[in-house]
């Protein structure tokens, strides 16, 4: 997690050089920890051997703890019976007696940050790293610089209107975190902050008000972090949380804009410890004396939902409203688009629910139901409109989200129909053509978020005309999503554009005529001149002989020319491929050092993401679950391509983040000669003991994802991704 901007761009700078240090270098490199006990012993006689640094420092190695258990299946004896070993609904055995299984490393686990052991092995770590790498420090400082130099630090985001307010955030030089601002509206307010002279002490539009500086909340903390920034329906209060601790526990904050005023939230009335209320999430409700808040359990998984009525800093009423008991649901809370309901949704990564409030209803407001009760394998989510509900789900079993719509009343589902065109044909009917995730309903249209081809797409559906209309850019590949927008009566919209060429912008759209357009702001990037760059979408054959996977690629245009002409560059690969989250083709200014010394830049878009909807994620063809193995044969696909093209397996270096780096982890395992290096951002790796022990924080619903291997059926899931990670030397 970033703990500042200078600190974070001092890592990346380190993390920058290893490509380009060890694609040229005799020795391959592996950044992995691996808790998976193969060789151990010559493992650690290589590392010592092979890794020593120039002033004779050997690495440290963790010590084993070779009878370490944990156990699979049935609780074993001592365990905390408030934590669950399956989901609440499952019918699966648990496997009796339970299997055990080596942790080794189990022993780094320390939830307190207290264990002087542990602390003293990460400070050896860093010494020893410190030492290894102090011979780069000229490279290090002089990417620092590069990186720097392509970075506005001085800046602001697109100010957005708000009643008689606009809003936006602020960054200084120096300075590692935002300042809240906003701003009384006028007619020209994009003009006057165009205008803007550069100047970190100057305002970006006249009267400006910081109404919440996060450098300030920062002094004399060791970590600070914002999470939920919410301004009352007045908008003369805001509420916001903060975590000091790094725990991402936040405590809730109430700042009166006028007179700045700061009161953190008792957890409870009678409290006269100080303990603050730790939230997962909050919003206003209908009034500047109410707040609706979520809560997490031991596990940290958000769970309850609370209404809190405030008379005075020692005076308010607490009343919990709902409480989610399936360890594999997480819990959130939102208003619909127009404000007028308030939404508690329950969801795991296959099943939803949403409860919901109407704000209008002032003698019912602790009155809460249900839009429709969970069903297995069926997602919903819910928006508001004029009289009705507009429902994007994937009720029976369709192969995408579609959009459908009924009266606004609980238990709705028997009247859900598909929302249609003008022509009477139903504009997302949950096909493989085109995938459905959101929908904002505005006064005259509804704003639709989703994919077509693997690119992300924007459409906007007439309520009077019944047209749905496709939002157009020209670069073949790009990420495009809504921005902030607040009203809901605007004839207009903001959207988020970029490509791997395209620096981001906000552009403002017509609702009425897209052809209507004019660009609120672009990132400023110094230095960078976009003739010299070039950018593909391609699309790589699978080893299945069907699967088409695609590709982003950005280079210096001289670089691919001589790759071309059939000399290899040096090639870095990037991937994710879980939850079906995708990585999108945008623009990264943390590249240019690469691109700029002749490196092509590459995002493997494999299954198990969402590029391609549902199906590129759900099984029998995407990459969950039994179909995992998906995932990391398309990325190891993908680097024989370029290996066979651009590049060789001396110069191709690769990259995942968390369960990204569990794909690197696997991919190199299942072919160590492809690549020359690997870097694995805080890899996601011990698979079976990590899904085993739902006291770790947020586990218990990842049991959708990656199967609890407690229970028999899917324990061979978890040993086969974890049989699969090891260190190749």
């Amino acid at each position: 997690q970033r703990l500042s901007r200078n600190l974070s761009v001092q890592f990346y700078c380190q993390i920058l050089m290893i490509p380009l240090l060890f694609l040229s270098s005799p020795v391959t490199l592996t950044l992995f920890l691996c808790h998976y006990p193969t060789s151990a012993n010559i493992i650690e006689q290589h590392l010592r051997r092979t890794l020593a640094s120039e002033d004779g420092l050997t690495p440290p190695i963790a010590r084993r703890e070779e009878n370490r258990l944990v156990y699979a299946g049935i609780a074993p004896p001592g365990w905390d019976p408030s934590l669950p070993r399956q989901a609440v609904n499952s019918t699966n055995p648990l496997m009796d007696p339970p299997v055990p299984i080596p942790d080794p490393y189990g022993w780094l686990r320390d939830d307190k940050r207290s264990s002087e052991e542990v602390l003293d092995y990460l400070e050896a770590e860093n010494e020893y790293t410190h030492s290894y790498t102090d011979r780069l420090k000229g490279l290090q400082n002089k990417l620092y610089g590069e990186f720097l130099s392509s970075l506005e630090e001085t800046d602001y985001s697109t100010p957005r209107p708000k009643g008689d307010w606009v809003y936006y955030t602020r960054t200084s030089e120096g300075s590692s975190y935002p300042m809240y601002c906003r701003a009384p509206r006028a007619d020209d307010y994009i003009e006057k902050s165009n205008d803007w002279d550069g100047s970190k002490d100057s305002p970006i539009l006249p009267g400006e008000e910081v109404y919440l500086d996060v450098n300030e909340l920062a002094i004399n903390q060791t970590y600070c972090k914002v999470g939920t920034i919410a301004t009352s329906p007045s908008q003369e209060l805001v509420a916001y949380a903060v975590d000091y601790s790094g725990s991402e526990k936040y405590e809730l904050h109430i700042r009166d804009f006028n007179s700045g005023d700061d009161v953190g939230l008792k957890k409870t009335a009678e409290d006269t410890n100080g303990d603050l209320l730790e939230i997962s999430n909050v919003v206003w409700g209908e009034d500047n004396a109410t707040i609706y808040y979520t809560t997490m359990d031991q596990a940290q998984r958000s769970y309850r939902l609370y209404r809190r009525e405030l008379k005075s800093e020692n005076d308010f009423i607490d009343k919990l409203l709902k409480e989610e008991s399936d360890a594999l649901f997480v819990s959130s809370v939102a208003k619909s688009f127009d404000e007028k309901y308030l939404f508690y949704r329950t969801a795991s990564i296959e099943t939803s629910e949403v409860w919901y409030i109407d704000l209008s209803a002032v003698e019912d407001l602790e009155e809460i139901k249900c839009v429709s009760t969970r069903r297995n394998k069926v997602l919903y989510d819910v928006e508001s409109h004029d009289g009705s509900w507009y429902i994007v789900t994937n009720v029976d079993s369709s192969k995408n989200m579609k959009l459908m719509t009924s009266q606004i009343k609980s238990n709705s589902d028997a009247n859900w129909k598909l929302v249609e065109d003008g022509d009477g044909n139903p504009i997302f009917n949950g096909s493989l053509a085109k995938s459905l995730d959101s929908i904002t309903a505005f006064k005259t249209h509804a704003v639709l978020e989703g994919r077509e081809d693997g690119i992300p797409r924007i459409w906007t559906f007439s309520f009077g005309t019944k047209a749905l209309t496709r939002l157009e850019f020209d670069d073949a590949a790009y990420d495009v999503a809504l921005a902030t927008n607040y009203e809901v009566n605007a004839d207009k919209i903001a959207v988020k554009y970029s490509s791997m060429l395209t620096p981001p912008s906000s552009i403002e759209i017509s609702l009425d005529d897209d052809s209507q357009r004019s660009v609120l702001k672009t990132q400023a990037v110094p230095g960078y001149a976009k003739d010299l760059y070039g950018s593909d979408r391609l699309r790589v054959l699978s080893r299945d002989g069907k699967t088409e996977i695609p590709i982003s690629v950005v280079y210096r245009k001289d670089t691919m020319e001589k790759a071309e002409s059939g000399h290899p560059v040096p090639t870095h690969l990037y991937g994710y491929g879980s939850y079906g989250s995708t990585i999108e083709a945008k623009f990264g200014s943390s590249r240019l050092p690469l691109l700029n010394r002749g490196m092509i830049y590459v995002i493997a878009h494999v299954r198990g993401g969402g590029e391609f909807g549902r199906p590129w994620y759900e099984e029998p063809d995407g990459g969950k679950l039994l179909c995992k193995k998906n995932t990391f044969n398309d990325f190891v696909d993908v680097a024989r391509f370029l290996a066979g093209n651009w590049t060789t397996p001396e110069m191709l270096s690769c990259e995942g983040r968390s369960t990204g780096g569990l794909l690197v982890g696997v991919s190199i395992n299942q072919a160590p000669d492809l690549f020359r290096v690997a870097i694995l951002g805080v890899p996601f790796v011990d698979v079976a003991v990590t899904m085993t022990d739902a006291s770790i924080p947020l586990t218990s619903e990842e049991w959708v994802e990656w199967g609890n291997p407690n229970e028999e059926k899917v324990r061979s899931i978890t040993k086969s991704i974890q049989m699969k990670i090891s260190i190749p030397w």
